[in-house]
């Protein structure tokens, strides 16, 4: 029929994978932790007890407790809640300029790709890490404005993906065809072009998750992200590195909470990346 609409090719069924489900089960037990954490640790994170500083896990104090006698065990639980909400709000905003800016700069071309590529030029002539800590120098240390300096920094390797898949859509058939059918551009990027460049955003958006939980980390550690009090990976490392040798779980237990949850969002990313790769060559 003259008026049918053209139908973007189907995409393959995903099929999860052994590591994929365990990557699954982990950043769901972490998420659980993370919201349950108030009924869960045994202690006030904050509560000083100076009676019990610096003693090893035991049956009362699991992970045993910091320079101050706080819990160890319960902060970490804690801490889980700042640096899970960093894996989603971390990536989210990049996520969405990025996908917004591709999507311009690939579909239309012209002046906006040209502008956005020199855009691009100019972020990756300084280290990723130099300027997000610039950002945050500027702004002054905190959760928010680290978010910030995320955004105003991680969008651009979510563009420059996004248009590179842009490019190659935008000459495949389904598409010239609703072009000469007269369909909106809108249209045309929203029910065509954005399905299919979605996939490889969003493998890369789970990869990219675990590089924003470290950099929150290394900032907490810095003592630009999180502030103490607050109960954050980094900060709790950075806290016992000067008693690693007498007091070793005050590091131990925060830098495996670290591992595990960056080993979850790496199996997820890296099988979200072969089935990606599998429908590609299907």
């Amino acid at each position: 029929m003259a008026n049918a609409v053209p139908v973007s090719p189907p995409a393959a069924r995903p099929r999860l994978t052994v590591s994929m489900a365990v990557a699954l089960a982990i950043l769901a037990g972490w998420l659980v932790v993370a919201i349950a954490a108030p009924i869960l640790a045994p202690y006030d994170p904050d509560a000083v007890d100076i009676l019990n500083m610096l003693a090893p896990p035991s049956a009362e104090h699991w992970f045993g407790t910091d320079q101050v006698g706080r819990d160890v065990f319960s902060r970490v639980l804690f801490a889980a809640r700042i640096d899970v909400f960093l894996c989603v709000i971390g990536v989210l905003p990049p996520l969405l300029i990025g996908t917004t800016v591709g999507l311009a700069s690939g579909y239309f071309g012209g002046v906006v790709d040209t502008l956005f590529m020199r855009l691009y030029d100019l972020f990756v002539a300084f280290p990723f890490f130099v300027l997000v800590l610039a950002i945050v120098g500027v702004l002054g240390p905190g959760l928010i404005n680290f978010v910030i300096a995320l955004a105003l920094v991680g969008w651009v390797s979510y563009a420059r993906l996004v248009r590179a898949e842009v490019l190659t859509i935008r000459e495949s058939e389904y598409v010239q065809a609703a072009q000469c059918l007269g369909y909106a551009p809108a249209v045309i990027v929203t029910r065509h072009v954005l399905p299919n460049a979605v996939g490889p955003v969003i493998a890369y958006a789970v990869s990219d998750a675990v590089l924003v939980m470290l950099a929150g980390a290394s900032f907490g550690f810095l003592g630009m992200g999180a502030q103490p009090p607050n109960a954050e990976w980094g900060v709790m490392i950075a806290d016992g590195q000067a008693f690693v040798q007498q007091a070793w779980w005050i590091c131990l237990f925060p830098g495996l909470a670290i591992v595990s949850l960056g080993l979850g969002f790496a199996f997820l990313g890296d099988g979200l990346g072969r089935m990606q790769r599998r429908q590609v060559t299907a």
